[in-house]
């Protein structure tokens, strides 16, 4: 059976997920992050993608990054991966895929989620009990989000911009969004949407997707007489 495309919209951000083969690491060495995110740097401006925010795992990437050209998010990890493999496999003296198949990614209701997606990416090194901050992990976008670090890499998203007047207020603002966790229900739609490529919205944003492409844009409604005229016709919608 053929792969559906991915969701794309120009001007709309993806949660785009990324990883290790076997979820064998794919960082050995402080020069491999630092290759990695030139290379990144590079692929984005290329291909006309914005990255808002990002995480380097030991085993995987998250990004969140909005495309200003409809190839934009697949030509830039295209582009990336064929430089990073090409170097991880000569510094470590292997052959092979590094990568566990292709990215996934799930396009992003940018008024409810973008800075939920933020928050989800840079605090992945502590839902992995890897620091108790993200200010202490050096792989992400957190020092530049929240205290103003040079990057060139990140361009922010309009929702963070949105946050405050100047800098200043910008970082305090994002700074705060940080002082809980995500709650379980929001971290289970995040994993399930990007693992199986939906998108993530409301129900009004889903359905707005679904009908601009003419498909489906998540699971299912569960319950109900599936032989009923009602269903069927909801599920004609829907599909």
């Amino acid at each position: 059976m053929a792969r559906l495309p991915r969701f794309v919209l120009v001007g709309h951000p993806q949660h785009v997920i990324i990883r290790g083969n076997n979820r064998e690491p794919v960082f050995n060495a402080d020069e491999d992050y630092r290759f990695f995110l030139d290379k990144l740097t590079d692929a984005a401006r290329k291909h006309q993608c914005d990255i808002h925010a990002y995480v380097l795992m030991t085993n995987h990437i998250h990004l969140l990054a909005t495309p200003n050209k409809v190839d934009g998010i697949s030509k830039m990890m295209q582009m990336l991966g064929r430089y990073y493999v090409q170097y991880y496999n000569y510094a470590n003296k292997r052959s092979g895929t590094l990568w566990e198949g292709r990215y996934k990614a799930s396009l992003i209701d940018s008024d409810t989620y973008a800075l939920l997606c933020y928050r989800y990416i840079e605090l992945n090194p502590v839902r992995a009990n890897m620091v108790q901050h993200p200010s202490e992990y050096p792989w992400s976008s957190y020092r530049t989000n929240a205290l103003g670090q040079d990057d060139a890499l990140i361009t922010p998203h309009g929702m963070y911009d949105a946050l405050g007047q100047d800098e200043v207020m910008r970082q305090s603002q994002y700074r705060s969004l940080f002082a809980g966790q995500i709650d379980e229900i929001s971290l289970a739609q995040m994993r399930e949407a990007t693992n199986k490529a939906w998108v993530l919205g409301s129900e009004h944003f889903k359905q707005k997707i679904a009908d601009q492409l003419n498909r489906r844009s998540g699971k299912l409604a569960k319950g109900g007489d599936r032989k009923s005229d009602e269903y069927q016709k909801q599920k004609i919608n829907r599909d």
